[in-house]
């Protein structure tokens, strides 16, 4: 929840700047030139890392992680990444860029940002609990890190290439991040509402485990069947006695 209000926060910070507010304004100016500087020595990473923020490669990783779950059986996983990444997407390009980013000007807040951290985000929420817990902890924090390190990257090449300023990847990214925590804990949530299902009532015990328990409690033990006792024979005479 932490997390989510933070997000929530930064890309209400980042869009504020119609209202008079001054702060993008300069953490725009400030590290857009940084940034242009750092990265514009690589020319091949300017022109081939923003195709990862396309759409066609978005709806492929998108489609391959709902595949994986499904392969997995991981189902609640499948309905995260189906439905939190389109929303996300559809949140940044058909109401924050028409509301907010015509009124300040600029295409905010990036797309390419948004696509990227959102499944960078849904990749992290997968791998907190993986199935059998088949991927050691070892190895998730470095690919989650990984994830989220791809993702600034292009966030990072879209200011370069002066598609974006530094707030409209902030934001992206703060919109992408934000809305699968808030996919994952409304299924979360709607997952415990389920009734779940009554347990089996216990098997009753022997009577021989009966009267174990009760010899090892000190309470008395259950009443057993008295056997009818075997009617005796005659005694038979002894040799040389004659009744009298």
């Amino acid at each position: 929840m932490g997390l989510l209000a933070a997000c929530v926060a930064v890309t209400v910070a980042a869009g504020i700047r119609f209202a008079g507010y001054g702060l993008p304004e300069w953490l725009d100016a400030a590290f857009d030139p940084r940034i242009q500087a750092q990265l514009g020595r690589f020319p091949v990473v300017l022109s081939w890392l923003p195709h990862l923020g396309g759409q066609k490669l978005v709806a492929a990783m998108t489609l391959a992680l709902i595949l994986a779950c499904a392969v997995t059986r991981r189902w609640r996983g499948a309905v995260l990444v189906a439905v939190a990444v389109p929303i996300a997407i559809g949140l940044t390009e058909y109401v924050l860029k028409p509301s907010v980013g015509e009124a300040i000007g600029q295409a905010f807040p990036s797309g390419h940002a948004t696509s990227t951290f959102a499944l960078a985000a849904t990749f992290a929420v997968l791998l907190a609990n993986p199935p059998r817990r088949r991927v050691p902890g070892g190895v998730r924090l470095p690919l989650v890190l990984g994830a989220f390190a791809l993702a600034a990257a292009v966030a990072a090449v879209m200011v370069a290439n002066g598609a974006h300023d530094f707030t409209d990847a902030v934001a992206g990214a703060a919109v992408g991040t934000g809305v699968v925590l808030a996919c994952a804990l409304t299924l979360d949530a709607l997952g415990s509402l389920r009734p779940r299902e009554p347990a089996a009532p216990p098997r009753p015990a022997g009577r021989s485990a009966a009267r174990r328990q009760a010899g090892c409690r000190g309470l008395p033990r259950p009443p057993t069947r008295s056997r009818p006792r075997a009617r005796g024979r005659r005694a038979r005479p002894r040799p040389g006695a004659r009744g009298r």
